[in-house]
């Protein structure tokens, strides 16, 4: 099986089709979390299942971060 990659190509969802947002990590928090800033807030979501460090960008659908752009 072949290994999920934590990078995007596109900012949209590959499980929902939906469009995901790309938001800038501030700080990471215990418990896979972090707080991100939207562009138009802050807002915590969950980094479990990406690599990143503060100031990294991810995509966001949901709360869940799902990938890195690229």
């Amino acid at each position: 099986m072949k290994e999920p990659t934590a990078h995007c190509s596109t900012d949209t969802c590959v499980t929902c089709s939906d469009e995901a947002v790309v938001v800038r990590v501030e700080r990471l928090l215990p418990g896979g979390l972090a707080i991100v800033d939207t562009g138009h807030g802050r807002e915590e979501v969950s980094v479990a299942l990406v690599d990143v460090s503060e100031g990294d960008e991810v995509l966001v659908h949901a709360k869940e971060a799902i990938g890195v752009p690229r």
